[in-house]
């Protein structure tokens, strides 16, 4: 069968040409796309007397045709048909006849139809991909405002360093969220423009209404200089970039669940239903979800990086280069829209050890920091002299086998005699929390009023969603 190109050639396809040109075996899965641009390009052209109207309501609904026999599983994708533009076209040739079914493509080219389909499919799973991050932010929100005062160790450099609440710590994995769910929607606002009427690179000397087609299909105008419009994949690195950057947070935290699960920390318990056993040892219970989460991380970087070097050296305008551009973006769509439904689900599933967490504030003299912050406003000690006073403490402590917190005000001044009985009320963990009264700090008030931004946030960007 003779491709919809080939008049100049005198040769047939190599058989091995065929199956390396060819792209329909993944990008098939654009066909809701590129049937809704071929159906608003339609309209359009019967709409410009480019077609007759009769012309084009037969071939919108001839697409219509197609589009249910592809959703039954009925259509049969072809290597020979090289990519779904030219599948749709020649199924849709079959059912109204060649002569109308190949005046669909007036005023438009596979580079310009791509960019489009493309686009699509990019723009809906920006949506789908920030309305699963919202969902994960409204548990781990819901769970803060449980845990204000589960006290836990904060840690830097993986050792313990000064109480925190576990709300606190949710709510820092809340925000990197939040910023995630804004990168999306900054994206899809920045990118709502259809490229259909860019043409090959030149535009086109039919009367089109490039502006009809983008209304049509939900676009909120048209793009504004054509050569860049079938070249620009700027949408697809931003989506890779944006869903690396949101794996390595999820990442961050599977990493921070698969160390609390461990029996070293002990401090949550992964629910069965997102756990999994040995083969061997029986006793075994593996967070096989927080591992897998964070080894796909990088499989999707490297989707990344691969379309990066892919464009980097691409003269204007289309080359066939940019095919390679779809099946690392779906592989990347794909992964974030999994891992993060099922991070979501093993959050909320799983059990905090309050005690175990409780127990670990009490190991690593994590109030050490507010002895030294005693002695520089009560006791006007200069804070590198505090900073002294408060390690020979720690040392003290520790040749006594106890945590700094646990000295009596009697034991405090054998250290220093800057170092008072009322001493003792600073070394209290859960006191040492609430003194963090600054704006972004552990105290209870400011944690309330991180949830409640984030609460605003979801409600103003959910109703969006809905509108």
């Amino acid at each position: 069968m003779k491709k919809m190109w080939e008049g100049r050639f005198s040769e047939a396809s190599a058989k091995l040409l065929e199956e390396f040109n060819a792209s329909i075996h993944f990008d098939k899965n654009l066909f809701e796309q590129d049937i809704a641009g071929s159906k608003a390009h339609a309209k359009m052209l019967g709409s410009q007397g480019i077609l007759k109207p009769s012309e084009s309501e037969q071939i919108v609904a001839g697409l219509d045709t197609v589009l249910a026999e592809i959703r039954a599983g009925e259509f049969e994708f072809r290597t020979e048909d090289e990519d779904i533009h030219m599948a749709v076209e020649k199924r849709l040739s079959e059912i109204i006849g060649k002569e109308l079914g190949g005046r669909l493509h007036t005023a438009r080219s596979r580079n310009d139809q791509v960019a489009l389909d493309f686009r699509l499919y990019v723009l809906e799973k920006n949506q789908e991909i920030s309305s699963k991050i919202k969902a994960l932010i409204a548990t781990l929100n819901s769970l803060a405002a449980t845990h204000l005062n589960t006290l836990m160790p904060g840690f830097t450099h993986l050792q313990h360093a000064q109480p925190v609440s576990l709300a606190y710590h949710l709510m820092a994995y809340a925000f990197m969220f939040r910023r995630d769910a804004q990168r999306f929607i900054s994206s899809f606002d920045r990118n709502n423009l259809s490229p259909l009427g860019s043409a090959a690179l030149a535009g086109t000397p039919h009367k089109i209404d490039r502006e009809m087609v983008a209304h049509e299909l939900g676009f909120a105008g048209v793009t504004q200089n054509a050569m860049d419009s079938v070249s620009d994949r700027d949408f697809a690195l931003e989506i890779l970039f944006n869903i690396s950057v949101l794996m390595t947070h999820a990442s961050r935290l599977c990493e921070e669940l698969i160390l609390w699960s461990s029996q070293e920390f002990g401090f949550i318990t992964i629910s069965d239903a997102y756990s999994t056993g040995s083969s061997i040892m029986p006793q075994k219970k593996n967070p096989d979800v927080a591992e897998l989460i964070r080894g796909k991380t990088g499989r999707v970087n490297g989707n990344l990086v691969a379309l990066l070097t892919t464009m980097k050296g691409l003269p204007l305008a289309y080359n066939k280069d940019m095919q390679e551009d779809k099946e690392g973006v779906f592989d990347s769509v794909s992964t974030a829209l999994s891992s993060v439904e099922i991070l979501n689900e093993m959050i909320k599933t799983a059990k905090f050890n309050e005690e175990n967490m409780l127990s670990a504030t009490k190991k690593g003299h994590l109030s050490a920091t507010d002895l030294a912050d005693y002695l520089v406003r009560e006791k006007s000690v200069p804070f590198r002299e505090a900073h002294f006073i408060t390690g020979k403490a720690v040392a003290y402590a520790e040749n006594l086998g106890v945590d700094l917190s646990e000295l009596s005000g009697e034991q405090l001044t054998q250290v220093d005699i800057n170092l008072g009985e009322d001493a003792v009320k600073f070394l209290d963990l859960n006191a040492s929390k609430e003194a963090r009264k600054s704006a972004g700090g552990t105290a209870n008030e400011s944690v309330k009023r991180q949830i409640k931004q984030i609460d605003e946030w979801l409600e103003i960007n959910v109703c969006k969603e809905i509108r």
